[in-house]
C-alpha cells in the first residue's frame, strides 16, 4: 500500500475536499495539520514542493502530487489508482 501524506489546515475547504476523496476511496493517509505553526510549515512546504506553499499539499510515496485539484485530476484520469498500487 502506498504511503499518503496530506498537509492541511483545519479551515481549508480544499483540504476537506481532498480528504473526502481519499476517504471515499478507502485510502489511509497521514494528515499533517500545519495550523499550529503555519508560517514555518508553509516555508517548509515550499521547499518540499519546489515552491508551493498552499494547502493541501499531497504526497504519495514521498512524491509531491500537488493540491486538491491535482488529486481530482489524477483520480479522473485513473492515474491515482495506479500511483496508489505501487
Amino acid at each position: 500500500m502506498a504511503k499518503v501524506e496530506i498537509y492541511t489546515t483545519d479551515y481549508c475547504p480544499y483540504c476537506k475536499k481532498a480528504k473526502a476523496l481519499l476517504d471515499k476511496k478507502g485510502i489511509e493517509y497521514e494528515e499533517i495539520d500545519i495550523s499550529h505553526d503555519e508560517p514555518t510549515m508553509r516555508a517548509k512546504l515550499a521547499q518540499m514542493t519546489g515552491g508551493r506553499s498552499s494547502v493541501p499539499q499531497i504526497f504519495i510515496n514521498g512524491e509531491s502530487i500537488g493540491g486538491s485539484d491535482d488529486l481530482m485530476e489524477l483520480n479522473s484520469s485513473g492515474k491515482l489508482d495506479e500511483m496508489l498500487s505501487k
